[in-house]
């Protein structure tokens, strides 16, 4: 298939911004230092930047679809007026145990299933092969795997990783800069 254009999965909580715990307001948000000119970077290398988050604090009734929409709008607004236009971003709400009753299900959304990333790629004409995806957590990456997403990179941005998780990765970074930064150098060493 011709045409496809690679893409960037980032996760939110924890990679664009300070997790908090099921943020939901904007006021609280806070990028991780460096995470603009990274997503800058990545969308001047030719990268769609694709966010992917569970969102389990809309399951648990702790905020609504509706609050998240609007915080991803604001977030969205405020990274392309800084040169970081975001192609789409893909959330799920679902939990097995979910508060919410029509929240409780298994599905293929929620991390470390692959459905979000799989979505994005035939909405958007992706190919995940030569894509990368950056998360904070071992779900990501397994969720990655799952959709055959090239390259796979765990941030830490301020928490511990157990062996384990970074036994699953490509690559463990600080933050989502410095994994950009050797991302692009990796791919300028290779042509």
């Amino acid at each position: 298939m011709t045409g496809l254009q690679r893409a960037a999965f980032l996760d939110r909580d924890g990679v664009i911004n300070i997790d908090t715990h099921y943020l939901h307001r904007w006021e609280d948000f806070e990028y991780v230092s460096g995470t603009v000119e990274a997503m800058r970077r990545l969308h001047a290398a030719g990268y769609r930047l694709v966010v992917v988050t569970n969102q389990s604090g809309i399951a648990r009734g702790y905020y609504t679809d509706a609050d998240f929409q609007q915080l991803t709008a604001q977030m969205c607004a405020d990274l392309a007026a800084q040169g970081c236009p975001i192609t789409a971003v893909y959330h799920c709400p679902h939990l097995p145990n979910a508060s919410v009753p029509e929240l409780r299900q298994n599905c293929d959304c929620r991390k470390p299933g692959p459905g979000m990333i799989v979505r994005a790629c035939a909405e958007w004409h992706l190919d995940p092969a030569t894509s990368v995806m950056v998360g904070d957590k071992a779900s990501d990456i397994e969720a990655a795997r799952a959709a055959g997403v090239g390259q796979a990179f765990l941030v830490t941005s301020g928490h511990a990783l157990d062996a384990t998780e970074r036994q699953l990765a490509d690559g463990v970074f600080d933050d989502l800069a410095q994994c950009v930064a050797h991302l692009l150098a990796e791919s300028t060493d290779g042509q």
